[in-house]
């Protein structure tokens, strides 16, 4: 069984200090398996810590968190920097480029507390996501993830988990378990999740924090 981070923040993102080398290190140590690094709208991090990366056994993921319209999408395997907007456009994008997509923490959190749930299920089948993240580590109640993952098991869609580190401390501590590769695991819905959520309002207000003070170095 496969152990993967896929939802981790560099110092590429505003709200984030990780050094993607740090980052490397950190989630090597713990055992993991592989990693993805979904910055904001940027995929720097995750060429870098790519680069960086000499261990065959380990898998380094070019992701990316897109904002579109509607919610912020977790984009993995991307070959190309894909710009923020309309969300059925962002959905073409990541096809286009053969990458596969998961739904950022779709009650809380990022550009919108809550997804339209009449939007999603009015939506083409083909615009669907791959998954949905119905576990994210910095989910203030749990009653988010929860909402995440029923709504994941309506639409039959896989299930995603990831620490949201925006910080070392936090990799690893939330990720997504499958046994052959992600693309192929994602299709098939055969993945599951696991970790623990600890300290989350902490952790939002130190981003918080990290944000303002790179808008407004002293």
């Amino acid at each position: 069984m496969k152990k993967y981070d896929l939802h981790i923040h560099t110092h590429y993102s505003p709200c984030s200090v990780n050094n993607p080398a740090k980052v490397l290190e950190r989630a090597k140590k713990l055992g993991l398996n592989g990693i993805a690094i979904t910055d904001h709208n940027e995929i720097k991090g995750a060429l870098e810590a790519r680069e960086l990366n000499k261990d065959p056994n380990f898998e380094v993921i070019i992701g990316e968190e897109v904002m579109t319209d509607q919610c912020e999408v977790l984009v993995y395997y991307v070959k190309e920097k894909i710009k923020p907007g309309k969300y059925e456009d962002v959905i073409r994008e990541i096809r286009r480029q053969g990458a596969v997509c998961s739904i950022a923490h779709p009650f809380s959190g990022g550009g919108r507390a809550h997804i339209d749930f009449e939007f999603f299920e009015k939506l083409p089948r083909e615009f669907l996501p791959d998954a949905l993240e119905t576990f994210n580590g910095r989910i203030i109640f749990p009653s988010a993830n929860k909402k995440a993952k029923a709504l994941a098991e309506k639409f039959g869609l896989a299930q995603t988990g990831g620490s949201d580190g925006h910080f070392l401390f936090e990799i690893g501590t939330v990720g997504t378990s499958f046994h052959k590769d992600l693309k192929t695991n994602l299709s098939t819905g055969d993945t599951s999740v696991f970790g623990k959520i600890r300290f989350s309002i902490f952790k939002r207000l130190l981003s918080g924090f990290v944000k303002l003070f790179k808008k407004f170095p002293m």
